[in-house]
């Protein structure tokens, strides 16, 4: 819960560490927690094409946020990844194709909005 993240990224930032965050979007709350951790300073989030992974240790746990809905998303909040919105669609369609299945990623469905110019 974003809560949560706030306290323990914020926490740990008081101590003088350097957080990174890696979240799963297992109940939705992956990119909210994504946000939550950046507004706390972390420094670095994890997130994987389209989604894909999964979690050994929790057997029903979806996969990572994927990185194109997270760029998008940071583009959104003024946050500028340098990473190329575009290219990462098309990397995360080519991934879905070589894995036979649709991914989880909402971004390379629906494609870019605003389209760029």
């Amino acid at each position: 819960m974003p809560s949560q993240v706030k306290e323990l990224v914020g926490g740990s930032r008081r101590l003088g560490a350097t957080v990174g965050a890696h979240f799963h979007n297992t109940r939705n709350t992956g990119y909210a927690n994504a946000v939550a951790a950046l507004d706390e300073g972390a420094v670095s989030l994890d997130a994987s094409v389209g989604g894909a992974g999964g979690c050994p240790f929790a057997p029903k746990a979806t996969g990572n946020i994927a990185t194109e809905d997270l760029i998008y998303l940071l583009r959104g909040l003024g946050v500028d990844a340098g990473i190329d919105l575009d290219a990462l669609i098309a990397c995360s369609r080519w991934l879905g194709e070589q894995l036979g299945k649709e991914l989880p990623g909402m971004v390379a469905r629906a494609g870019d909005y605003p389209a760029p110019a």
